[in-house]
């Protein structure tokens, strides 16, 4: 059984999308794949990381409505933290919660592929973080980068986050953002974050809106994603 943690490091850079596209690639691999969003903000009804998900894995809402509340437990309208979003609700997130519905999609499924909420260090409450259920779940951790100015810092800090809790760390995956960074940056990135960290960088998914276009390049890092997910790190 694989399960994977796929954390960014910040809102927005991608995490969505390499989500979809590890489902599709399981999910071309025979295995029976679901995603999973623990907490999703700035949505009414039904999640819209858990919509793009399906998209991109050539599935439909229908195909998960039975299951959607252990899919995505907590929706809140309020697009913020985790920890906001639920006080403006007047609710609380309830970590056990989230877990028995994590262990309820393992049973039933090969493949759990688990989007984090914004970058790994975000709070559900005053005092935890999401990316401690993770680790409580033993959950083998995918950093996504945005490939920008700024990004070794971010990237850098990340990896220093999952190591000290002594989390499985799969990789990074870096995506190209809309004309932002030039070539040069985008490949030192690359480069001086496995120089610096060791850390396994599996590539650059380029900027598109053609979902095609993407898992194009996503195929050929695939099956080393879920081989190293399935490693004890």
């Amino acid at each position: 059984m694989t399960a994977i943690f796929v954390t960014g490091t910040d809102t927005g850079v991608g995490k969505t999308i390499v989500c979809g596209l590890l489902g599709r690639f399981a999910q071309d691999q025979g295995q029976r794949v679901v995603t999973q969003k623990w907490i999703q903000t700035g949505s009414k009804r039904f999640p819209e990381d858990i919509s793009r998900h399906l998209q991109i894995m050539k599935r439909h809402r229908q195909d998960v409505r039975k299951e959607i509340s252990f899919i995505c437990p907590y929706v809140f309208p309020f697009a913020a933290s985790p920890h906001l979003a639920a006080t403006k609700a007047l609710k609380r997130i309830d970590k056990n919660k989230i877990k028995q519905a994590f262990c309820r999609l393992q049973q039933q499924y090969d493949c759990v592929v688990v989007e984090g909420i914004g970058g790994a260090l975000v709070p559900y409450n005053k005092k935890r973080l999401v990316i401690d259920i993770a680790r409580e779940l033993k959950l083998p951790v995918l950093i996504v980068v945005q490939n920008k100015l700024g990004a070794i810092n971010h990237t850098l800090l990340t990896i220093e986050a999952i190591k000290k809790r002594n989390m499985n760390l799969i990789g990074v995956v870096f995506n190209t953002p809309a004309g932002n960074a030039q070539k040069i940056i985008r490949e030192d990135n690359r480069k001086i974050i496995n120089a610096l960290t060791g850390i396994k960088v599996f590539g650059e998914l380029p900027y598109s809106q053609n979902d095609e276009v993407l898992y194009s390049e996503f195929r050929k890092w695939g099956r080393s994603i879920i081989r190293r997910s399935n490693d004890n790190g």
